[in-house]
């Protein structure tokens, strides 16, 4: 179940720290682990919350999350210090267009206090006029004592300048600690969302499309787990003494089928104009959050590491979205198209049941990630690339799948729209999701700082070689999955199954497989 969080309470101020709680018995040895110390955070379910109607909705896109907590910040005495980072929110443009804001937060289930955002803005205006009619009249009354004056004029004048020097630095204390909390609540503000996207929860998802069909078996059909049993492709038991549940040994033809996959992915995915990558597995966990992921608390998807400000990653998203953080890039420059190659990490918090054994969810697993960074009026057509590469590459596998247009209650705070693949899975009799592709508009390039100068239009009076003055704009980014390799493994081993126990490979992955066309038992 999809979880959203903010920090509990009305204020930054009512927080308190909370107590460690371990992902499981078993991780709670390992160095990785959720901080031992987090922020108190309220959990509400996606699905709890009424429905909104449809609306007519600006394109736009925001700073701030959904479902993940503020910046990391450090409180003692009740009292709030400076976040580590800051986005660049356009709080005007919320203000202007707060019914369409509202309307955006009730449709995703989000639990952003918008009004409260209103008015912490308003008031950090009225602080600010305040703060600088008070440094007018301090200048005012130091220009006064520059001349000749009578000593009783000149002791009036310092009295009257040391007055107003206390009352500006309770004053501009005060606009500090009320800018900070305005940046805790607007960020928990999600992204905007596409006019096309449908309103709703999970079953308000619209399908766009259907390839293949399912496979009809003339024989009962075996699922993942058995069929790795049957051919000795890997090992749960000595995985789970060895780090704990839903780790994993591949052994045999699945080290291969995992290293095909991989090397054919990218292979394929370089075709297109992509760059190839391979990223640190290590990030501070203020990339984490600039990213739209929540790096703290007990229903955590990442692994932090004690006594550290490092997580470990939960998708190449993340480090490759962090790799032109706090520039300014060229127009011409643009698109940036990045395939990335990583092992991720997830604790899987709440993950349980039949749906979830297996390799269909674990702790630790590769993943091929693209990543694009470009102009705003270009996103909606990479997205559509985007998708249309991974169709491209899941149809040449001859795999049965269908894409959907997610609902606005399955969005994650950085989507602007997400588009998910689901295979079908004859062993697990169900579709599974095997990848995914977002349109994070500005949402992510707000609090990473990547912005891009648009190239001037030549005029008669510009000066050759002369740098654009034009003002900078804060670049879209997309991410979408090319192959998540566990549930690829999956689906192939499951869709390729024979009557004899053996598996085919499909004709793409067989270059890549040192001649391998089938994995058949092991001679006893």
């Amino acid at each position: 179940m999809a979880l959203q969080c903010r920090l509990s309470g009305t204020t930054i101020q009512s927080l308190k720290m909370a107590t460690t709680i371990p992902i499981s018995s078993s991780s709670s040895r390992l160095i990785f682990r959720p901080l031992p110390k987090t922020l108190n955070l309220a959990l509400f379910s996606r699905h709890t919350l009424p429905k909104a109607p449809p609306f007519t909705l600006l394109v736009r896109a925001l700073s701030g999350a959904a479902v993940v907590a503020a910046p990391a910040t450090e409180i003692i005495d009740n009292k709030v210090l400076k976040p580590q980072w800051k986005a660049a929110i356009d709080f005007k443009w919320i203000r202007d267009n707060k019914e369409a804001v509202a309307i955006n937060i009730k449709n995703r289930n989000s639990n952003a206090h918008l009004e409260l955002v209103l008015e912490l803005y308003d008031k950090m205006l009225n602080l600010q006029k305040e703060v600088e009619r008070l440094r007018s009249e301090r200048n005012t009354v130091a220009n006064k004592m520059k001349g000749k004056l009578e000593p009783s004029e000149r002791q009036k004048f310092i009295e009257e300048g040391k007055n107003l020097k206390e009352e500006l630095a309770t004053l501009e204390e005060d606009l500090i600690n009320l800018r900070d909390e305005l940046q805790f609540e607007a960020q928990c503000i999600p992204n905007m969302t596409h006019p096309d996207v449908p309103v709703g929860g999970e079953d308000n998802s619209k399908l766009r499309n259907m390839v293949g069909n399912r496979r009809e078996f003339d024989f009962p059909v075996k699922d993942h787990l058995q069929i790795g049993k049957e051919l000795d492709l890997f090992d749960f038991d000595a995985a789970a003494e060895v780090s704990g549940s839903k780790f994993y040994y591949l052994k045999n033809e699945a080290v291969m089928l995992e290293l095909a996959l991989v090397n054919w992915t990218l292979t394929e995915v370089m075709k297109r104009g992509f760059t190839p990558l391979t990223t640190p597995e290590i990030v501070r966990s203020s990339v984490v959050e600039k990213c739209g992921f929540q790096p703290r608390g007990e229903n955590t998807q990442v692994y932090s590491i004690e006594d550290s400000d490092q997580c470990l990653i939960g998708t190449a998203e993340i480090p490759v979205g962090g790799i032109h953080m706090d520039s300014i890039l060229a127009e011409s420059s643009l698109p940036l198209k990045y395939v990335a190659f990583s092992h991720c990490f997830r604790t899987e918090a709440g993950a349980a049941g039949t749906a979830t054994r297996g390799l269909y969810r674990v702790h630790q697993f590769s993943k091929v990630e693209m990543f694009i960074l470009c102009r705003p009026e270009d996103s909606d057509n990479y997205h559509e690339e985007l998708i249309k590469i991974e169709e491209d590459l899941f149809s040449s596998l001859g795999l049965h799948y269908k894409t959907i247009d997610m609902a606005t209650g399955d969005l994650g705070a950085p989507a602007y729209r997400k588009f998910d693949v689901e295979a079908w899975m004859p062993g697990l009799e169900r579709y599974g999701e095997i990848s995914s592709a977002s349109n994070c508009t500005d949402y992510q390039s707000r609090r990473l700082g990547i912005r891009y100068r648009p190239s001037e239009l030549p005029t008669t009076n510009s000066k050759k070689g002369k740098a654009s003055s034009a003002p900078t704009k804060f670049v879209h980014t997309l991410n979408a999955t090319a192959c998540a390799v566990p549930r690829m493994l999956v689906c192939l081993l499951e869709n390729f199954q024979q009557e004899d126990g053996s598996v085919i490979i499909p004709n793409p992955l067989r270059p890549f497989m040192g001649g391998i066309e089938r994995i058949s038992a092991k001679s006893k």
